[in-house]
């Protein structure tokens, strides 16, 4: 009983890195900007975190810090294919490959340091109670805010005019330019705060999730993150759930090692990647289910002149 709470408390905990990033990569494809370069982003996010809490003590400066250098390369990458109307795969690719090799150089002096012990988190009087307790009520804060991020974008999306322009935008930006709205400021503002939130991911698994800096630690979360938005099919709902989905299969390869199942490692760490692959060839059966919920503008440069 006690194992099976174990491994939903630690599926929240994966699952938690997954959601922030896809439902940062989900505001930027609303918007109509495709970002491959998640993977970088968390990574140098990470660096910056783990960095901030080592010189401060302080774990929240560590994810204000992370999303910081999340919001910080995003905004370039913004100019890059906002304004100077670069490739927006090339960019991201080029992004990505960037934070791999940034955050591999400034870290170099990192590898060896410790982060303050940091004590364990638990709800009063929910966290004592017989496996939810341990399933739900022991988490870091982050894991309920990621909760929370995921209900506010739903509202903001569907409840709010703001919400309602940036799907526009997303949707058929020359139809908006025409209505006075200033389509590239809308975009940078959605990739600036995808990109923010992806750093808060990056930082919190380098600060909460495995507290140490390892040169390559996001270990492919960022691409498996672009990929939840498209299995998600556009919505903040599934994009959580599908989250914590991925993440139990992530933990499930821990339960099994643990529990003395003989199968090769190497294919328990093939997990996460086939059940990724495995969704998206299901999905790709369906392309009209992709097209009516795909922004109609998503990877498509935006030219104010035309």
């Amino acid at each position: 009983m006690d194992a099976a709470a174990l491994l939903i408390a630690a599926t929240l905990s994966a699952g938690t890195i997954l959601a922030l990033a896809a439902l940062g990569l989900l505001i930027n494809e609303k918007a109509g900007i495709v970002n491959l370069g998640a993977e970088g982003l968390m990574l140098c996010a990470a660096i910056a975190g783990f960095a901030a809490v080592v010189h401060t003590g302080n774990s929240w400066l560590g994810f204000a810090a992370g999303m910081a250098a999340g919001a910080a390369l995003s905004a370039v990458f913004g100019l890059l294919v906002i304004w100077m109307n670069t490739n927006q795969y090339a960019t991201g690719l080029a992004l990505s490959l960037f934070g791999a090799g940034f955050s591999a150089f400034v870290g170099i002096g990192y590898v060896q340091e410790k982060l303050p012990e940091q004590a364990q988190l638990r709800l009063p009087f929910l966290a004592d109670i017989p496996f939810v307790g341990i399933a739900l009520f022991r988490q870091h804060p982050l894991v309920y805010a990621g909760m929370a991020i995921a209900a506010g974008l739903i509202w903001f999306l569907y409840r709010t005019r703001a919400g309602l322009v940036l799907r526009s935008v997303g949707e058929s930006p020359e139809s908006a330019h025409a209505l006075g709205y200033p389509v590239r400021r809308i975009r940078l503002a959605a990739v600036v705060a995808g990109g923010a939130l992806c750093g808060l991911a990056g930082a919190y698994v380098s600060v909460v999730y495995t507290p140490l800096w390892v040169e390559g630690m996001i270990a492919g979360r960022g691409w498996i993150a672009l990929a939840l938005t498209t299995f998600a099919t556009w919505r903040p709902a599934r994009v959580l759930l599908g989250a914590y989905l991925f993440g139990g299969v992530t933990m499930l390869q821990f339960q099994l090692q643990s529990a003395g199942v003989d199968i090769p490692i190497q294919f328990l760490s093939m997990l996460p990647y086939l059940a990724t692959i495995a969704v998206l060839v299901l999905i790709s059966r369906n392309p009209l289910w992709i097209r009516v919920n795909m922004p109609s503008s998503i990877g498509k440069p935006f030219y104010p002149g035309s």
